[in-house]
């Protein structure tokens, strides 16, 4: 029979190895139970899962995905941040049967979650279209955001403001789809996602000057926006930084994390500043 001694050892060691199996364990983004809710709104349930305390922050996916690709954003943010993820309509957890669907609506949905969660003013990381969402947002709903950034969007849909292979590729697909016939409720789905990025924004450059709010726009050297539409959106956006991430494609927020992560939290944490005269020197 064990001693005494060896069943507190014992009963040690479990409780260390079940501490050790929970710790291991990772956050289940956009399938987490104890973070996640939905908000019924616009003629959807719009799905979200918040994270942490402080100023909200709020992250808008690319196109195709779910809150999930900001893994490595919303455990660094929440240090800092309420961070409050968001599955875009007709994407992940949030999903919507319509025929049709619009940077617009989403823009509506992000100002009514805002608006449901009585956030008066945010900072937002919009990654693709979630960038060209937050433009959107800043220019229907321009009270609503304090900084932004947005890493990878475009203003309209041509191989000017879309890599040509990227956007010949998207064709391809809207194509196979509509020659398919009976298409399943994912493939539908994919279709109109697919589209969206096919014939949508249509966003000025003039559009751009107006919004007030200080923006950081972001892009890889060879990504799948091109540099010069990245310049140009930055260009016209009055209070705006332009970062253009070395041997890096459209996903800097997951290759680029170690530089991203802390750069933007600066930028959110610091005033902007203004280049005039001799400042550009500097």
């Amino acid at each position: 029979m064990p001693s005494r001694t060896t069943c507190l050892l014992l009963l040690l060691l479990a409780c260390l190895t079940s501490r050790i199996e929970t710790i291991a364990q990772p956050v289940a983004y956009g399938n987490n139970k104890a973070a996640g809710h939905y908000l019924n709104t616009r003629g959807i349930r719009l799905y979200y899962e918040t994270y942490g305390k402080g100023d909200p922050l709020l992250l808008f996916h690319m196109n195709g995905e779910s809150m999930k690709v900001f893994y490595n954003q919303i455990p660094y943010f929440s240090q800092y941040y309420r961070v409050i993820a968001v599955d875009s309509r007709a994407h992940g957890r949030s999903t919507d049967a319509s025929d049709s669907l619009s940077f617009e609506e989403m823009a509506d949905d992000f100002n009514a979650l805002c608006d449901s969660l009585h956030i008066d003013s945010c900072y937002v990381i919009g990654w693709s279209d979630g960038g060209i969402s937050a433009i959107l947002l800043a220019l229907r709903h321009p009270d609503k955001i304090k900084k932004m950034v947005i890493s990878g969007p475009n203003l309209w849909p041509d191989t000017t403001g879309v890599d040509p292979y990227i956007f010949h590729y998207m064709e391809r697909v809207a194509d196979t789809l509509h020659h398919k016939g009976a298409l399943t409720p994912a493939e539908k789905n994919l279709l109109k996602t697919t589209e969206l990025d096919l014939y949508q924004p249509h966003l000025t450059l003039e559009q751009l000057r107006v919004i007030q709010c200080p923006t950081m726009v972001v892009g890889g050297d060879h990504d799948a926006i091109p540099s010069l539409h990245l310049w140009q959106i930055a260009q016209n956006i009055p209070r705006s930084y332009l970062w253009i991430v070395p041997n890096s494609g459209h996903s800097v927020v997951i290759y680029k994390k170690d530089q991203f992560n802390p750069l933007v939290n600066k930028f959110f944490r610091t005033p902007c500043r203004t280049f005039e005269g001799m400042d550009r020197m500097k």
